[in-house]
């Protein structure tokens, strides 16, 4: 299988600068290839190729005097530009075909987006050399801060600027499956805000609310930002301490989804989570928190965590009544308000936890095997007969009604 390994990048000066001329070169050459095809689009001409755009748009361009600059940077890089437009319209027309979800028309790139990056391939000759810096052609040796091993050569490496100005290598390597020791138990997993995930064992993993915890900071920076004047170079210093201040967020969520659903994966044989309508969700006035929550993002790593080291993953429809039916029982209660956190089964008169009883229908409703015990909050009270109501001659009260065992 494959896998993305990032690593940090710290390029010096003139590396940085010749690392903003390939963002550009393939900027311009993406910029002009989608301007190319829309206009022979709309005088109703075929489909342009991508060996004719990269005949006309590189090879011809090279030679002219507006384009001559596109040759001081490698020939690679603006023919990985190309192949990424393919897959803008490749994807733009599955999700018309309906192979895919729908998503927008390729669009034009700005030299003021938050993310900028080239891709490097084998043909580009780029290397890891002795001392462990990356060698890229007509960039340098740059240096990088190995955090652990890459498991095979890479294919690739894609070179990444993002919006708080760091660098990142992201290599492209192919990785055998490491199959974990087999274990018994099984896991459903009920996402929500108030607390983050709830297992189906009785286990409740708080909501680290990381955007929460740092608003009153972003929001210094962001009124920071505003003050300055727009073009001025106060106003792009402050951006970027906007874009470190989020970077820092994301990048505790992360890793906060990494250690969690490693934990997950390593402690259960098989899980089953809910597939929430995220998009829907985000429409609403709870927004800024499912978002700071990142279900999706928490999922993906479950998911691809589990075929590679071997467990098995269910996902069950979002439409399933997983907080109406008891898990004791079986019968379904009725939805309930989000304010009523536990609730007593009509039928068999069990008081269940709302969420550890949801993460139970979860696992259920994948066909795992899970015992609903731990979705009890408390036994249902047996009310005691009528002659034992009141207070006995030895003056010691009388409870009116006592667990069941």
């Amino acid at each position: 299988m494959q896998l993305r390994y990032s690593f940090r990048l710290y390029p010096n000066g003139p590396q940085r600068t010749a690392l903003a001329q390939a963002f550009g070169c393939a900027r311009v050459v993406y910029n002009d290839a989608l301007r190319a095809r829309e206009t022979a689009r709309a005088a109703g001409e075929p489909f342009l190729k991508t060996g004719d755009l990269s005949k006309l748009l590189i090879t011809e361009a090279k030679k002219t005097e507006e384009r001559a600059w596109l040759g001081e940077v490698s020939a690679v890089v603006l023919q990985q530009s190309l192949r990424d437009l393919d897959t803008a319209y490749r994807n733009f027309f599955d999700g018309l075909k309906g192979k895919r979800p729908r998503m927008g028309a390729p669009r034009f790139k700005s030299r003021k987006d938050n993310r900028q990056t080239v891709r490097f391939t084998a043909n580009a000759r780029w290397k890891i050399t002795p001392g462990g810096d990356l060698s890229l052609p007509k960039i340098g040796d740059v240096r990088v801060k190995w955090s652990r091993t890459l498991p095979s050569i890479p294919s690739t490496v894609t070179v990444i600027k993002d919006a708080a100005g760091r660098y990142f290598a992201s290599f492209v390597v192919e990785a055998d499956p490491e199959v974990l020791p087999e274990t018994e138990p099984v896991v459903g997993i009920d996402l929500g805000l108030g607390h983050f995930a709830v297992l189906s064992d009785g286990t409740k993993i708080d909501a680290p609310r990381f955007l929460r915890r740092a608003e009153k900071k972003l929001k210094r920076a962001q009124q920071a930002l505003s003050r300055k004047a727009k073009g001025s170079n106060n106003r792009d210093k402050a951006r970027v301490k906007v874009a470190r201040a989020h970077a820092r967020v994301a990048d505790a969520r992360r890793e906060f989804h990494h250690q969690l659903s490693t934990r997950v994966i390593r402690e259960n044989q098989a899980i089953a989570v809910e597939d929430l309508a995220v998009k829907g969700l985000a429409r609403t006035r709870l927004a800024k928190s499912v978002h700071d929550a990142g279900w999706s993002a928490f999922v993906a790593m479950l998911e691809y965590k589990a075929a590679r080291f071997g467990r098995t993953f269910h996902r069950i429809g979002r439409f399933e009544p997983t907080s109406q039916v008891c898990s004791a029982c079986g019968v379904k209660d009725g939805p309930k308000p989000l304010h009523i956190r536990t609730w007593e089964c009509a039928a068999c008169g069990t008081v269940l936890d709302r969420d550890i009883n949801a993460a139970v229908n979860v696992a259920r409703a994948a066909g795992l095997a899970v015992s609903a015990c731990r979705a009890q909050v408390r036994p249902g009270l047996i009310p005691g007969q009528r002659g034992e109501a009141g207070t006995h001659r030895d003056g010691q009260p009388t409870v009116v009604g006592i667990p069941s065992l």
